[in-house]
């Protein structure tokens, strides 16, 4: 009789063990593809949290503001030599240096020659971009193609 259990009791392992694997494979996979979802989610929520607070710093950082004083202006000296070795000076191009001063090409292009000279609000541009280095110009180029 007590073979006749252990058999019995053998069988019945042998029986739950198989129907626990037709229940745990599956699960297991499930929960493998689980892990590697989360993982990725995880992995985008940190790229996400640093590009926002890396927008957040951009946006709390003091912006150069190109200007001059009204002395400032009077003070200063121009000449189309002094111009073009500014802008050489500060890397840009023509075109940027249009962009900065809100004008166009030919009015850059004809203050270098000698043609015209700039009116008060933009001579108080071009003291303004004195005074930045190539960085700060780089800047605000960069925030005004945004």
């Amino acid at each position: 009789m007590a073979k006749m259990e252990s058999v019995i009791k053998s069988e019945i392992v042998r029986l739950s063990t198989r129907e626990m694997r037709k229940v745990w494979v599956p699960l297991r996979r499930e929960v493998r593809l689980l892990k590697g979802l989360v993982s990725q989610l995880r992995k985008s929520f940190f790229e996400l949290r640093r590009l926002a607070t890396q927008q957040e710093k951009q946006k709390t950082e003091k912006k150069p503001v190109l200007g001059a004083s009204p002395e400032e202006v009077k003070k200063s000296r121009f000449s189309p030599r002094l111009l073009r070795s500014l802008r050489k000076h500060l890397g840009i191009t023509q075109r940027e240096l249009a962009i900065l001063a809100g004008v166009t090409i030919g009015a850059i292009q004809k203050w270098e020659a000698g043609k015209f000279r700039p009116k008060n609000d933009k001579m108080a541009v071009l003291v303004g971009l004195r005074k930045l280095g190539r960085g700060g110009v780089r800047k605000l180029l960069d925030r005004g193609t945004e």
